[in-house]
């Protein structure tokens, strides 16, 4: 019986990830130190006439700071209002203008999404609901929405809504479960049946080094993970994008051939073995 498990670029069977809000001037130093220890993030982005030019990024720092060091610009609605408290139309316009302003200002699609505020954890209303929010984000082209609670795992999302990330920078022992995650070996001595890939999910506000003054906490941080030869440093929508590739390989009715329709190599693990499909590729195990 094969076990079938996915592996990011290259085979690595590991990957991190970063997502932080708001765009203030503060995630110029962030960016910064993302360049010098080589990690990548989704920086999350409201409506211009939300942020203020003397706390935020202007167009032409996020294209210099973000885009141009290959991060990814994601939604952050509007108006920086929390979805949970809008009613499904007002939830609709603050994402669509959101995307509608940032795209037009880039030239660039944008699909990802960060849940401003207190995002998804509390409904004012009982008939407003999650599935609302995650129907209408749907129909809008918003491939994956960042929660702010975390999960403490290493897991990849189930639901691409209702992304949960790993730890915020400054939660407790946030180090410890670093070292916790960077342990962990996906070799072929490990149980077959836990060999799924892992993803370490940081997120927070660069603002937040500031108000505590702990830039040396959030340095260590990204020092602590960065530099291992057996995990790809993506951003969201680069992790949203290759998992849907993987899911998207087209198998015989016996396993014995894959096929790989889409644009994207894909790497699987098959019984410990190590399989490389290209785009358009069919191979036989």
């Amino acid at each position: 019986m094969r076990y079938t498990f996915m592996r990011f670029p290259s085979g690595k069977a590991k990957c991190v990830t970063l997502s932080y809000d708001d765009a203030r001037k503060s995630d110029i130093r962030f960016s910064d130190l993302l360049q010098k220890y080589g990690l990548k993030c989704t920086f999350n982005v409201t409506g211009e006439k939300f942020r203020n030019p003397e706390h935020n990024l202007t167009a032409d720092e996020i294209r210099e700071y973000i885009i141009g060091r290959g991060h990814e610009v994601a939604l952050h609605n509007y108006n920086h209002r929390a979805s949970g408290t809008l009613r499904p139309i007002e939830g609709i316009r603050e994402a669509l203008d959101n995307r509608t302003e940032l795209e037009q200002e880039f030239d660039m699609i944008i699909r990802g999404m960060a849940y401003p505020d207190s995002g998804i954890h509390n409904f004012e209303n009982p008939d407003y609901s999650y599935e609302k929010v995650k129907n209408y984000l749907t129909e809008l082209d918003v491939a994956y929405a960042r929660h702010t609670a975390t999960d403490n795992t290493f897991s990849l999302p189930t639901d691409w809504h209702n992304w949960k990330p790993t730890a915020h920078h400054d939660r407790e022992n946030v180090l410890d479960l670093i070292d916790q995650f960077l342990k962990i070996d996906l070799s072929e001595n490990m149980y077959i049946a836990s060999r799924r890939s892992r993803l370490f999910y940081l997120w927070g506000h660069s603002f937040e080094f500031d108000n505590k003054n702990n830039w040396d906490h959030g340095e260590e941080v990204l020092k602590r993970l960065s530099g291992h030869d057996d995990i790809w440093y993506a951003t969201n929508i680069e992790i949203y994008d290759y998992v849907k590739a993987f899911n998207s390989l087209i198998y015989s009715a016996d396993g014995t051939k894959i096929y790989n329709p889409t644009l994207q190599t894909v790497w699987l693990d098959i019984d410990k073995k190590l399989y490389e499909i290209k785009s358009g590729e069919t191979i036989k195990i």
